[in-house]
């Protein structure tokens, strides 16, 4: 049972080194938290709900893997290599596919709502 409840706190170590120190992780969950209040805010329906929580855990986690990778790129290869810088682009990469993913979801399932409040008004 230690064993389990050590391995959370490695878990949560790893969580509280990217807020630290990754400018794009706190965006993201400062994201988060807002499209969570929104939610509310407008009522969405548990489908929404779902979406929505699936698209921020697929956003911080890609963050959280860019990250961890960007780490041991960093260890390998501390000077420049053209395949680190790559290795890094990519991983990049795949936190913008996820974002937008995100982003577009948000769109999705926010704006119909958001124009239905402005025509109310």
């Amino acid at each position: 049972m230690k064993k389990l409840i050590r391995s959370f706190g490695y878990a949560f170590n790893g969580l509280g080194y990217a807020a630290k120190t990754q400018l794009n992780f706190r965006i993201h969950l400062v994201a988060s938290i807002l499209a969570v209040s929104l939610g509310f805010a407008l009522h969405i329906s548990v489908n929404e709900w779902q979406w929505i929580i699936l698209c921020i855990a697929i956003v911080l986690m890609a963050e959280l893997f860019n990250t961890a990778l960007e780490a041991l790129v960093d260890l390998v290869s501390p000077d420049y290599n053209k395949i680190a810088g790559h290795v890094k682009d990519i991983s990049a990469g795949a936190v913008v596919i996820a974002a937008l993913f995100a982003l577009i979801t948000g769109a999705v399932i926010f704006l119909p709502k958001l124009l239905l409040l402005i025509h109310a008004a």
